[in-house]
């Protein structure tokens, strides 16, 4: 809890605690940027080389997909379980677990190379998921105290601060190799090891630097009366420290029946699950296309230890452009969120998403056509997320906002694992033409919903169902 020994006589609690909000704001989302960069190049690694390192100690390319199903059904399995251990003692204790889990499953990649165990891979695979769900509650940690006219932004700034960690990560080969060979582990190893290191380091930040815990702080801003209002169903706030009288067992339902009573929550919870399940389905088996359009057909059941190394930067590079779509221009995004609307930037996010897949599909056989491709898929999933995850936070009332925050990555993770699941069988029976065909069908589902939305008479406007008298209760920073 934040000191407030220091306030001038005369000055109410409630100011205290909104003049504390805007510094308590702002060092909230630096840490949280913070620890997502460090935390970032662990995910990068893990999607660039696993499916590799898969086929390598599985023996058959049938399996070029489970490190990306491992890990997104990881990340659905523990987004609820998350959501409900920060809904119980704040943000810090739900992010830290996180990043632990991520941490224990490096350790575990890293015995999977060492040992040549495939079982050991999913496992540390399963771990990075964890991490993976602690990472997507971070950007809803970052507009716990935000005001409505700044919550997009503050939701992008902590989504771009995972850029150069997650660049860095497909780009950790060649330096990751060096350090593999001087502690005495294969080289493909090495990127595993560093990943570890930023975690070590983003867990430290986390732990001692996220006070006041910003969930915790909102709550007793709440209950003095002084958080602006935050969506269109305003109701009674939680009194500082008190939790929800729904059982913990019933946080699913809880959660999707909130989400189902605004119409608004609908459309994002559509719009952050459809563009996670395209991603994934199409990133996942991309190294896989690339190195036998590099290398050649039949190269794929050669992977990891053996791959040249040309291929592998190659690989590396084309993943590197991808997530840097994801999170480069988060910040644009975020800008565009609050100033164009939700539900327009949506709209934008799957125009994305379908000119990405085009371009992968019809260019299958370029190098430079995938990675165009790759690029917008990365740029899509960012507007769409951005929005629709602002959209979610301010579409449903205080006290079911971090269990409907969890359902949503829980439906995310899940939507992603089937993605990865089913995206190698697609490659199998229909190319990589074909499997961008099925994302573009998932994309246009949803893109049409969302115009649907934005038809006059619907409710909503601008921003998803806020009014402007709503809005106007903001205190601006």
């Amino acid at each position: 809890m934040a000191d407030t020994s220091g306030a001038e006589p005369g000055v109410s609690h409630a100011q205290r605690l909104l003049l504390q909000r805007h510094t308590v704001q702002r060092r909230t989302v630096i840490l949280l940027g913070s620890a997502q960069l460090l935390s970032g190049i662990g995910t990068g690694a893990t999607v660039a080389i696993g499916s590799l390192l898969a086929v390598d100690l599985s023996g058959s390319s049938v399996w070029a997909g489970s490190v990306a199903t491992v890990m997104t059904l990881a990340a659905a399995l523990s987004a609820l379980p998350l959501a409900s251990l920060a809904e119980r003692r704040g943000r810090r204790a739900g992010l830290v677990t996180g990043l632990a889990a991520a941490l224990a499953g490096m350790v575990c990649i890293v015995g999977s190379v060492v040992s040549g165990t495939f079982a050991l891979l999913l496992l540390g695979t399963a771990g990075v998921g964890v991490g993976t769900a602690s990472s997507l509650q971070s950007r809803f940690a970052a507009v716990d105290l935000a005001d409505d006219e700044h919550r997009g932004r503050a939701l992008s700034a902590v989504v771009w601060a995972i850029t150069i960690g997650a660049v860095a990560g497909p780009n950790l080969i060649q330096p990751g190799a060096v350090v593999g060979q001087a502690v005495g582990l294969p080289p493909i190893a090495g990127p595993f090891i560093i990943s570890a290191a930023g975690l070590v380091l983003a867990c430290a930040l986390l732990l001692a630097g996220l006070r006041p815990d910003p969930l915790l702080f909102a709550r007793q801003l709440a209950a003095a009366g002084s958080q602006p209002a935050a969506g269109p169903q305003p109701a009674g706030p939680l009194p500082a420290g008190a939790q929800p009288a729904a059982p913990r067992g019933r946080a699913l339902g809880r959660g999707l029946r909130a989400a189902r009573s605004s119409p608004a929550a609908v459309l994002a919870l559509a719009a952050v699950v459809g563009a996670h399940a395209v991603m994934v389905g199409v990133m996942s088996v991309t190294p896989l296309h690339l190195q036998e359009l590099v290398a050649g057909p039949g190269t794929a059941a050669h992977a990891g230890h053996a791959a040249s190394g040309d291929v592998l930067v190659i690989i590396g590079f084309t993943i590197s452009l991808h997530i840097a779509g994801m999170f480069a221009l988060s910040p644009v995004m975020g800008w565009l969120t609050d100033t164009a609307g939700r539900k327009q930037t949506i709209v934008v996010g799957f125009v994305l998403l379908l000119a990405a897949v085009s371009a992968a599909g019809l260019g299958q056989r370029s190098t430079a056509g995938v990675a165009v491709g790759l690029v917008l898929l990365g740029l899509g999933w960012s507007a769409a997320t951005i929005a629709g995850s602002t959209l979610l936070a301010e579409s449903v009332r205080q006290e079911d906002r971090v269990v409907v925050q969890g359902v949503s990555d829980m439906l995310m993770g899940a939507a992603g694992a089937v993605g990865g699941a089913i995206s190698g069988v697609i490659l199998s029976w229909a190319g990589y033409p074909g499997l961008n065909l099925a994302g573009g069908l998932v994309a246009g589902a949803v893109l049409a919903a969302a115009v649907v939305a934005l038809l006059p008479g619907r409710a909503g406007g601008r921003t998803g169902g806020m009014s402007r008298t709503a809005r106007g209760r903001s205190l601006a920073d």
